[in-house]
């Protein structure tokens, strides 16, 4: 028996929700490893898996005999409502928390810590070889992992599985939030730029990885879902903001905006799980209407239309055949910053959305002329974070950031 252990727990789903697993290994003060949990769930979300990793984790320091216990996992959204700083709001949710909070009352004390991603691997390992297995991939764990005291199983009673999230949010209805205090000003970019006031500060992320934008082929209006990588990726992007301060007060998440087509939305509503939060749609932030050329690669659409190619390419007033221009784009998403500052003026927002609409909030913080459209490249599933005063001013503070993806 050892009387007190550290549990590192995570989950993940491809697809959120999609096929899904969950890890967790029990330690002992040393690091030595004492129990390992790992099993697939079928078709649940990244939370759900999530929360089944830290029973299965609290289970298993039940059965070596612990007393204390020190939960270590990268979730942000779980740590928090464990602790008791976050509501718990989603009926997926509840039971599970009901569940962990069952099985750390028969402890003396359970502590909960967020770590980074990086250092939960051991149970980031186990949550991918269950995912691997719920997807009918071949596992790539060493060798030995399911030895005596290691156990692999998990009691299923300990597994509370939530519908889609996508059903999850219809029909529901809660309190009105709160009126969420502002942020304050940041006093460095203040002192350097002069800026007066508390800033609207724009989280802008762009969805993962579709079929078209893997072909390099204009992507505008048509409206196609995530592949499995891009499925990964927003997943990935999801932790990466759920890790950030400041994107949930006083339990409630800050607005998470999407443009209206579905791989925004699907890049939105991980985010959304992550953070305890909901989408809203927002028509200004989807992506330019390239007309004629949607579905074509760069090479097909200059062969098809050289010399408006060519014109497209020099004059943002020019606009593909049947579809709009740069310039139509950029008085749209003006238009949709100006409505969304109007209502959430001096907050933080999530805004997820596509090249075109991001470069143009990029290109509105800098000042810059229209050939920053053609200068900038954003990845995808980046994540990029533009600032705008109330006295005109504004501030980009981060561009085409993927080290979550790494």
């Amino acid at each position: 028996m050892t009387s007190h252990v550290i549990v590192e727990a995570d989950g993940g789903s491809r697809g959120n929700p999609g096929p899904a697993g969950y890890g967790a290994v029990v330690k002992d003060s040393d690091g030595q490893v004492l129990a390992e949990r790992k099993e697939s769930l079928g078709v649940v979300t990244n939370n759900v898996a999530e929360y089944n990793g830290l029973i299965a984790g609290l289970a298993a320091a039940a059965e070596v005999g612990a007393s204390t216990v020190d939960v270590r996992m990268d979730s942000k959204l779980v740590v928090e409502q464990m602790s008791g700083r976050w509501k718990i709001k989603h009926p997926d949710m509840q039971p599970l928390a009901e569940r962990a909070k069952e099985l750390a009352g028969g402890f003396s004390r359970v502590k909960y810590e967020w770590i980074p991603r990086a250092q939960n691997s051991h149970a980031d390992r186990l949550a991918n070889e269950a995912m691997d297995a719920a997807t009918g991939k071949p596992a790539a764990g060493r060798p030995g992992a399911a030895t005596a005291g290691r156990a692999t199983r998990v009691a299923r009673q300990t597994a509370v599985r939530g519908p889609a999230a996508a059903e999850r949010d219809s029909g529901a209805t809660e309190a009105p939030a709160p009126k969420l205090p502002t942020r304050k000003p940041d006093r460095a970019a203040v002192g350097w730029t002069g800026a007066r006031g508390t800033p609207t500060r724009l989280l802008l992320l762009r969805h993962g990885q579709t079929e078209m934008s893997a072909l390099r082929r204009y992507s505008g209006r048509g409206d196609v879902p995530l592949t499995e990588l891009g499925r990964s990726q927003v997943a990935a992007a999801a932790k990466r903001l759920a890790a950030m301060e400041g994107l949930v007060v006083d339990g409630e998440a800050v607005p998470i905006i999407s443009s209206p087509l579905t791989r925004t939305k699907q890049t939105a509503q991980a985010v959304a799980d992550a953070l305890g939060g909901r989408v809203e749609t927002h028509p200004g932030l989807i992506e330019t209407d390239f007309g004629d050329w949607e579905g074509l690669t760069f090479a097909e659409a200059a062969d098809r239309d050289p010399e408006l190619h060519r014109s497209w390419l020099s004059d943002s007033a020019v606009p593909p055949p049947g579809g709009e221009s740069f310039d139509v784009v950029h008085r749209r998403v003006r238009k949709a910053r100006d409505e969304l500052i109007a209502e959430h003026g001096g907050r933080t927002l999530v805004l997820v959305s596509h090249v075109t609409p991001i470069k143009t909030l990029l290109r509105m913080g800098l000042d810059a002329g229209p050939q920053l459209l053609f200068r900038l490249h954003l990845d995808l599933a980046s994540l990029s974070i533009v600032e705008f005063y109330p006295d005109g001013n504004a501030s980009v503070r981060l561009v085409n950031d993927t080290s979550h993806l790494a």
